[in-house]
């Protein structure tokens, strides 16, 4: 309870200091706030605890702290982190780039695909615009020339010709919407294939990599590599320079050297190395695919040339697979100087995150300090150990050891520890640790041998001082290790999910009776006016009676009974009457005799 409504009270705190860096002329991002405000609490130093409510004084201390980080001029640690969300928000897989890449050339095509495919073209010259804008959607999909380039138009027309004459789009026409669409991508291969392949023999030899793919491969691998190579060399320098005043000797008076700061440039230039790597290691990818497909493109080609003779007609069963082959390499060829352009914007992206190292420790500043020292590489001596009670990796003995997922990044984590901060990369050539599912490398045989004698207390101490530098919890990939971290803002760890849905998980509602004409609304709106005025009559015939069924209810007879209190009875007499004379006599008088008895008479 108490943690939900610290998550809360930390939601709004964002929104004000967001706010706030605006007033003071600094744009930040929500995110970016809302990670400050994770690793502010997180810091020990600081005395925040999540798992209690914060006070309003503790809320007021809170945002002040964050301000203060947020709006810091020339911080390396600063800097490193937005060098951390940038990298989060522009980087995705490889596969996520091609799906981004297609899918923009997709939108970019649909307003021409539409005008094509909703064409009704009658007379000759909607016919010639139809055969005009098929020929524009094919130079817009291959990306050879421009539509607005005459020879290019031209080229593309005789090549469509030979496919898809201009009398026979009458055909074209009468297909359904989702055939044309079919259609038109099967005209663009084979004709974009015929263009490549006529390029191809005007420089009668295999079709070399067109000038544009190659400038976009040199410029994107140079580029990348050289950043690479001189973060690689502040890396060493800063590395040598900590080595030198973290050591258990320090003199007390190079005690008072920006230790802190110096720390933070190299985690810095640390993180930027570690995106160029992995930077470096696509475009070696995608540098290796062009290569491929150049080499396939170049053999199908080649074949092309044997199967197509002068003066010899060749059945389009047999070229048509073929020319559609060639595009097909062709567009993966474009999909890889694509993803390298996109690489290489990414590297243009990170160097503004150096600035402030570079301001704060210019190249003259460092050499002072380095004085005599020297300044090592990364690379460090093949030796080779063994320990009897744990579990370790040799070289020798395990032929996939570069490819485990190594912890700290790599780097190692005993002079993490002992140096107080100081990141020296381990050597997987010296051995791999591996303690409860996970690996540790290590930069001298002395560390590993230390840090095997207690793994566990090195690895919480790792995680402990690894909160005084938010800028390490993505360095050091420590996101497991630090549970609070759960509620962070910014999201590290990618994977693939499945899911499934069904396919209207809501009802649709539909209004039967709306109508969007409005002289049906009229016609409606009269007829329930005249019904006002009608009776409703009913009646029945010799074929509808007994047809209707009815349904009726009735109650039961219910018995009753009654009594009074006093019993009595009445009697009246049975009159009798006696008529004479009515027979018999034709002038008789008739009598009447009364004979009626009375009651009292007892019979």
């Amino acid at each position: 309870m108490f943690r939900a409504r610290t998550e809360r009270v930390i939601k709004t705190i964002i929104c004000e200091i967001v706010e706030e860096c605006v007033n003071r002329g600094h744009s930040v991002s929500e995110t970016l706030v809302g990670f400050m405000v994770k690793a502010v609490v997180l810091n020990p130093t600081n005395g925040f605890d999540v798992d209690h409510t914060l006070s309003e004084e503790d809320v007021q201390r809170l945002k002040q702290l964050c301000l203060d980080k947020l709006t810091e001029e020339s911080s390396p640690g600063l800097d490193t982190i937005k060098m951390q969300l940038y990298f989060e928000m522009n980087y995705a897989l490889r596969r996520e780039f091609l799906a981004e890449i297609h899918r923009i050339l997709e939108f970019k095509l649909s307003g021409v695909r539409r005008e094509i495919t909703d064409n009704r073209a009658k007379s000759r010259d909607d016919f010639h615009t139809l055969y005009h804008q098929i020929i524009t959607y094919i130079l817009l999909r291959s990306a050879i020339g421009s539509p607005a380039n005459f020879n290019c138009v031209q080229d593309t027309n005789a090549a469509l010709q030979s496919v898809l004459p201009l009398n026979d789009l009458g055909a074209f026409l009468v297909l359904l919407k989702k055939d044309k669409e079919q259609q038109l991508k099967e005209l663009t291969m084979i004709v974009t294939g015929i263009r490549i392949f006529n390029e191809a023999s005007k420089q009668k030899e295999e079709l070399l990599m067109p000038a544009v793919l190659q400038e976009a491969l040199q410029v994107s691998d140079r580029s990348i590599k050289n950043e690479l190579s001189i973060t690689q060399g502040l890396v060493w320098r800063y590395t040598a320079v900590l080595e030198k005043l973290t050591h258990p000797n320090i003199q007390s008076a190079q005690c008072e050297m920006p230790i802190n700061q110096l720390k933070q440039a190299l985690y810095n230039v640390r993180q930027h190395e570690s995106f160029l790597k992995i930077l470096q290691s696509d475009a070696s990818v995608c540098c290796q695919r062009m290569e491929s497909r150049q080499a396939k493109l170049s053999s199908v080609l080649k074949q092309l040339r044997q199967t197509v003779q002068p003066n010899t007609a060749i059945p389009g069963s047999t070229v048509f697979p073929l020319f559609k082959a060639v595009t097909k390499l062709w567009f993966e060829l474009q999909d890889e100087a694509e993803l390298l352009h996109i690489l290489s914007n990414i590297t243009v992206g990170l160097k503004p995150f150096l600035v402030s190292q570079a301001k704060r420790f210019p190249k003259a500043y460092l050499d002072s300090l380095l004085e005599a020292t020297e300044v090592k590489t990364d690379s460090t001596l093949n030796v080779q150990i063994k320990h009897a009670d744990q579990a370790w990796l040799l070289p020798h003995a395990n032929d996939r050891l570069k490819e485990l997922p190594l912890e700290y990044n790599g780097f190692c984590g005993y002079m993490f520890v002992k140096r107080d901060g100081l990141l020296l990369p381990g050597n997987p050539s010296i051995g791999v640790l591996e303690h409860k599912e996970r690996f540790y490398a290590f930069s001298s045989r002395e560390a590993a041998l230390a840090f095997a004698s207690s793994p566990d207390d090195f690895v919480a101490q790792v995680a402990e001082k690894s909160k005084f530098f938010p800028e390490l919890f993505q360095l050091l990939r420590l996101h497991q290790q630090l549970p609070s971290q759960s509620l962070w803002p910014m999201h590290i760890n990618k994977r693939e999910i499945g899911i499934q849905t069904d396919t209207h998980p809501v009802e649709t509602h539909i209004d039967k009776s709306y109508e969007w004409n409005e002289w049906e609304l009229r016609r409606k709106a009269i007829k329930l006016a005249n019904i006002r005025t009608t009776v409703t009559h009913s009646m029945q015939t010799n074929l509808s009676h007994m047809r209707r069924d009815n349904v009726s209810q009735t109650w039961l007879p219910k018995e009753a009974v009654s009594q009074t209190m006093r019993e009595s009875g009445s009697n009246v007499p049975n009159p009798q009457t006696y008529l004479h004379g009515l027979r018999g006599q034709r002038d008789a008088t008739v009598l009447k005799v009364d004979l009626t008895r009375p009651v009292e008479e007892k019979p």
